[in-house]
């Protein structure tokens, strides 16, 4: 991780998966961490401000959707859906990827093989 500490990192698979259910398995706070790495300093803070808003949500859905109109929500929910709908899987993740959850297996999909390791550099 290169912004996230642990309990961040925790809260932000906390928050995806209520947002994306089961996007935990594809460990989502890799690719909002590697993300977040390569932003410019005030939108890396504007969207660690926005996890953190959500943080006394992060606990029921419930909580959370009672946040679902906030700036906050729209961007953590961006984030959330990208990571898992770009098919990333994070090395050593569990899976299966949203490809393979909707059995997205059309030809040119079959073909593509994710290389993540210009995102994740060194982790990948």
């Amino acid at each position: 991780m290169r912004v996230f500490d642990d309990h961040t990192a925790g809260l932000v698979r906390d928050l995806c998966d209520l947002i994306v259910p089961g996007s935990a398995r594809v460990w989502p706070e890799r690719y909002i961490d590697a993300i977040l790495a390569r932003a410019q300093e005030d939108d890396r803070a504007a969207a660690l401000g926005c996890i953190q808003a959500l943080a006394p949500a992060a606990g029921s859905a419930e909580a959370l959707a009672a946040r679902a109109g906030t700036p906050e929500f729209a961007l953590v929910r961006a984030l959330a859906v990208e990571a898992f709908y770009s098919d990333f899987v994070a090395p050593g993740a569990p899976g299966p990827s949203a490809y393979e959850e909707i059995d997205f297996t059309i030809e040119l999909a079959s073909r593509v093989k994710h290389d993540w390791s210009y995102l994740l550099g060194a982790e990948a």
